[in-house]
Parts: C-alpha cells; sequence; structure tokens
C-alpha cells in the first residue's frame, strides 16, 4: 500500500530575515526618495561650457570660477553667515507653521460638508491671490521685520498641504468610519488609528510640495523688502552691478532647495517604512 506524503509546511521567517527584509525595504525606499545624482549632469555639463567660453570680465555673465570670490567677499564682510542663518530660521519656522495649521484647518473643514461648501470659494480666492501682492499689506501692518516675513510665507505655503488635507479627509472610505462606530472608539482613537493615518500621506505631499514654494517665497520677501537674508544680499549685489556675487548667492538658494528636496523626501521614506511595497 503506498504511503501518502503530507507536503511540507514552509518554514517561518526567522526574527533575524524580517528585520533583514525590512532594513533592505528601508534602504530601496530611500533611494527612490532621494533623487539620483545624475540628474545634475547636465548642469554640470553647462557650468562646464560656461567656465570655458566665458569671460571673467563680463558685468552679466561672470564665469562660474569667479562665483567662489563673490561669496568668499561676503564671508570676509561677516554678512553672508547671519544672512544664511536668517532665511534658514523663516523658512523651517515658516514651513512648521504651514504645516501645522495647514493640516488641522484642512481636517476640520473636510470634515464637515456644509462648512466646505461655504468656505471653499473663499479659499479658492486666497490662495489664487499672489505673494508678492500682501507684501505690502503686512509690511504696512507689521514694518520690516522677521515676524512679516514668516506671517507672508505662511500665508502662501499652507495652501497645498491645507487643500490637500482637505481632499484626503473627504475621501476616506466610510467602511474605516463605520468600523470605527462598531468598535466604539473614543475620539483619541479615531484620530490616532484612522484618521490620521488615512491623511498622513497627503499631509506628507501638501508638506512635499509647499517646502520649495516656502523657500521661494522667502527669498522674494527678502528680495522685496530688503529684509536680513540671503534675498537681500541677492538684491544689494544686483543694484550693485555685482554679478558673481549674484550667481554665486543663487547657487546657494539651489543648494537650500536640493538639501529640503532631500530631506523631505526622507522623512515621507521613513513614515512610510512598514507600508507594503506594490
Amino acid at each position: 500500500m503506498s504511503q501518502i506524503t503530507m507536503p511540507e509546511e514552509a518554514p517561518s521567517r526567522a526574527p533575524a530575515d524580517v528585520r533583514a527584509a525590512r532594513r533592505r525595504r528601508s534602504k530601496k525606499g530611500s533611494r527612490k526618495g532621494i533623487p539620483p545624482l545624475r540628474g545634475l549632469l547636465p548642469l554640470i555639463v553647462f557650468l562646464a561650457a560656461w567656465q570655458v567660453f566665458g569671460n571673467d570680465q563680463s558685468p552679466y555673465f561672470p564665469r562660474p570660477s569667479t562665483w567662489w570670490s563673490g561669496l568668499t567677499s561676503l564671508w570676509d564682510d561677516g554678512t553672508l553667515l547671519p544672512a544664511v542663518g536668517s532665511t534658514l530660521e523663516t523658512f523651517a519656522i515658516s514651513l512648521i507653521i504651514a504645516a501645522v495649521l495647514g493640516a488641522l484647518i484642512g481636517a476640520l473643514i473636510g470634515a464637515r460638508r456644509l462648512v466646505h461648501q461655504a468656505l471653499n470659494p473663499t479659499l479658492e480666492f486666497l490662495r489664487a491671490m499672489p505673494s508678492a501682492a500682501i507684501v505690502p499689506i503686512f509690511v504696512l501692518l507689521i514694518g520690516f521685520n522677521q515676524q512679516m516675513k514668516v506671517i507672508v510665507v505662511v500665508l502662501t505655503a499652507i495652501w497645498p498641504i491645507m487643500l490637500n488635507t482637505m481632499t484626503a479627509v473627504r475621501s476616506i472610505n466610510p467602511i474605516l468610519l463605520d468600523m470605527a462606530a462598531s468598535l466604539h472608539l473614543n475620539w483619541h482613537d479615531r484620530m490616532r488609528k484612522v484618521l490620521f493615518p488615512s491623511v498622513l500621506p497627503a499631509i506628507l505631499l501638501g508638506v512635499r510640495v509647499a517646502a520649495p514654494v516656502t523657500l521661494i517665497v522667502t527669498l522674494l520677501v527678502e528680495i522685496l523688502t530688503a529684509v536680513q537674508g540671503v534675498g537681500a544680499l541677492i538684491s544689494t549685489a544686483q543694484r550693485n552691478f555685482q554679478s558673481s556675487t549674484v550667481f554665486g548667492l543663487v547657487v546657494v538658494a539651489g543648494i537650500f532647495g536640493l538639501l529640503v528636496n532631500a530631506i523631505v523626501a526622507l522623512i515621507e521614506t521613513y513614515a512610510f517604512r512598514y507600508r507594503p511595497e506594490r
């Protein structure tokens, strides 16, 4: 009589293997989040050609090798480091305030249909208003200071986060809400286990969109008002026809943008490190 063999069960994965798989997913996700450096190759080729065919004495397009001398002169004067610190401080404070307020206000408006219908036209009007147009208003109300910069930047950067959060709240699957009601979850547990995980991707996407906008508007306000910062240095150098200094400061602003994009991508990758790959 033939003997029936049962299929062997697959051995359960050891905890060490699970941790190793998570590390591999985390590394793969981080590589996806950070843009590859090869994307800078066209810019490097362009700057190299500029260096070869440019002219140091050009009043408009000096060679890239002269940009460093323009920055070192600002460093020796003691004006570069305080300006960089002021710009970074405005950027960080404004982005944090915009993220917190945008997420809270967007969640409150999105959770109430009547409130959303009543406020949506006003929000669309305010969102379309250029940031440069509101600078004179807050200069008259507050003056030329750090608080004015932060308020103008926050009012510009808050919209992507707020609108994304509103859309995410209104798009939550009703089954999740019914499940929370069936389990008799209190308000805190509903926020922590249902609402926040559902809207977190939209909030982070809004932050990723708002981050470069925050940096651009920070520089714009500094250029328009001459309040301390990298933008004020760019405006001063432009008025004095110091082209090499202008281009050097623009490079510094570009480095800010790359760092901001990389940091936001790393935060997004870390927040979703346990999500399964699609």
